[in-house]
């Protein structure tokens, strides 16, 4: 059976997923057949599997850095939010429906075979497996039913390692107070702390470390630097919403909806130089892009209300008949269109049906069956400024509980285009054909944008984080750990 090493933090965001990853690729380095493992999962970035399952996007990069096929073993249970309450529950890669908080809590513990079926049937398959749990294991209000933090590790007998996240201030706090609440038997699975996302001279934490290791009982197992790698965010509270810089020749727009999912769909623009790309959630902070951008939403119908209501959908209409293109997809898609409806309150309340932007010809009827699948082909002709798309080669997948009836993969009208194809950006040569029309509508020469293989680029972030966590996280200490030498 494989061994197991654990990555908890002190805080949803303190880094978790990148830790799992970073060390997936250490150890894979190192010649270990390793796999990534997080019992329950809460987010809105899903990926279909090759089987047509389900699961969260931190686990599927950590994969791509164990150098492995994802596997919705590594994500037995997925909880995408539906509203401030609830969310789709996800076991085994398909959707059992929706539940608000309090059903769920109920039935958490049904799902306990279903993870440790998942667990041991990768552990009969691998060398190591590392674990990351979710938010914080000092939860108190949720410890009597968990099933991802130290519930599990109990569980399967893990080790830990605790991450703080030194960025956001009061690390020392964070490590310590965890450390106290918890008790007395998961306070002896830590076996080293972790300072994350560092920015500055570690010899001026080394008096703090001395002491938080004396009050803890705990050796700090690193101090990792803030990493500055361009690996796919999991987590809602991604940098990437945030960065407002200088726009530069072509610029990109992405409408920050409300429930936002799958928004590493358009990460494939940060890449070139002299691309911009924004998340824009208000009117104000649109301007004139030369693209807008409507991503995935777990919510479609409330999100286009949102949309509406925040005066965004008047002025995309008015910048489609205006010339500027404007590109859905999936729940982007569908709130291009001309009507949708929910009659069987799939998504929204039974019997809802709101008329969409009219930029499309379109009506999208949402099901009780959610169609999850991995997809490739050539995609159809189309018009317009994204004519050079035509016959070009895809891949990706779709997620989505709505129907549009039977269109291509790639719809287009007039300046307005949409697609089910999560990930088609990533396709080769898909993302370079869109920029240099973009660039041939304003008179620019494609030139100016600066071509890569996609695929050495991703291997190269994953060894840049691998390198990071070598170079500062104690290894010995980790194989000491992982052989229970500790």
């Amino acid at each position: 059976m494989a061994k197991n090493i654990m990555i908890q933090g002190t805080m949803s965001n303190a880094g978790k997923s990148l830790l799992a990853a970073g060390l997936c690729r250490v150890l894979r380095q190192d010649g270990l057949r390793v796999t990534p493992f997080k019992s329950q999962n809460m987010a809105l970035n899903s990926f279909i599997t090759a089987d047509g399952g389900e699961m969260g996007r931190a686990q599927v990069v950590q994969a791509e850095a164990a150098g492995i096929a994802p596997d919705v073993r590594m994500n037995p249970i997925l909880l995408k939010p539906t509203t401030d309450r609830g969310s789709q529950v996800i076991v085994g890669g398909k959707a059992l429906g929706n539940m608000d908080a309090a059903a769920y809590y109920r039935r958490k513990k049904e799902f306990i075979p279903a993870v440790l079926e998942a667990y041991e049937s990768l552990a009969a398959e691998y060398d190591v497996i590392v674990i990351e749990g979710a938010g914080s294991p000092a939860e108190i209000n949720l410890k009597a039913d968990d099933i991802v933090n130290m519930g599990l590790a109990k569980l399967v007998d893990a080790p830990v390692l605790l991450a703080g996240d030194i960025d956001r201030g009061g690390v020392f706090a964070q490590l310590y107070g965890t450390v106290a609440l918890l008790e007395a038997e998961e306070r002896q699975r830590i076996k080293g702390l972790i300072v994350n996302k560092f920015r500055g001279d570690p010899a001026i934490l080394k008096p703090g470390l001395s002491d938080l290791e004396r009050l803890c009982g705990v050796p700090v197992a690193g101090v990792i630097p803030y990493l500055r790698v361009d690996i796919d965010d999991e987590d809602s509270l991604t940098e990437r919403f945030h960065r407002q810089g200088e726009r530069r020749d072509i610029d990109l727009a992405v409408i920050r909806l409300p429930k936002i999912s799958n928004f590493t769909d358009f990460g494939p623009f940060e890449r070139y130089d002299n691309v911009s790309l924004r998340y824009v959630e208000s009117l104000r902070d649109l301007g004139h892009p030369d693209m807008i951008l409507l991503p995935g939403t777990k919510s479609t119908i409330a999100d286009l209300l949102w949309l509406r209501q925040s005066g965004l959908e008047a002025a995309i209409q008015k910048a489609a008949a205006a010339g500027t293109p404007v590109f859905g997809i999936c729940g982007g898609y569908q709130m291009l269109g001309r009507s949708i409806s929910d009659p069987d309150g799939a998504e929204a309340e039974k019997g809802t049906q709101i008329t969409g932007m009219d930029l499309l010809p379109t009506q999208t009827v949402f099901q009780g069956d959610k169609r999850q699948t991995q997809v490739s082909g050539t995609l159809n002709p189309v018009d317009g400024i994204l004519s050079p798309l035509s016959g070009m080669a895809y891949e990706g997948y779709e997620i989505h509980m709505g129907r549009s009836g039977d269109q291509p993969p790639l719809l287009g009208s007039g300046c307005a285009y949409g697609t089910y194809i999560h990930g088609i950006f990533d396709a080769p040569g898909i993302a370079d054909a869109v920029l240099g029309a973009l660039c041939r509508k304003k008179g620019l020469s494609p030139a100016i944008l600066t071509s890569f293989d996609p695929t050495a680029y991703k291997e190269r972030q994953y060894d840049l984080l691998a390198q990071a966590v070598r170079d500062n996280l104690d290894m010995d200490l980790v194989y000491r750990i992982l052989n229970r030498e500790v």
